[in-house]
């Protein structure tokens, strides 16, 4: 059994934490557009599993944002998450934080 997904909103930032995937991320699906009103940072850094369908869960609340009128960024993207990304080619879209300082 996976972890619960957790998410919270701080300011403009959502912070996510659990497991990400295709057993934890119906909650979060349901409440994505109150989610993500207002928010310029996605905080992955307490995630311990991302899976494609999380990833897939991630593109889509940036998405939402665009939306609303702003491109968040993301921090605390680890190795694992990192090389996810880059596996689906999605560098230009899940942008780090980290990397535009």
């Amino acid at each position: 059994m996976s972890e619960p997904l957790r998410w919270q909103r701080n300011a403009s930032t959502l912070s996510l934490s659990g497991m990400l995937d295709r057993d934890t991320l119906l909650s979060l699906w349901h409440e994505r557009e109150t989610a993500m009103v207002d928010i310029a940072t996605i905080d992955v850094a307490a995630l311990e599993r991302v899976d494609s369908a999380g990833l897939a869960l991630l593109v889509h609340l940036r998405e939402i944002a665009r939306a609303q009128g702003s491109t968040p960024l993301f921090t605390g993207i680890n190795d694992k998450l990192q090389s996810l990304i880059a596996l689906y080619n999605l560098q230009q879209i899940i942008v780090s934080a980290e990397k535009i300082a």
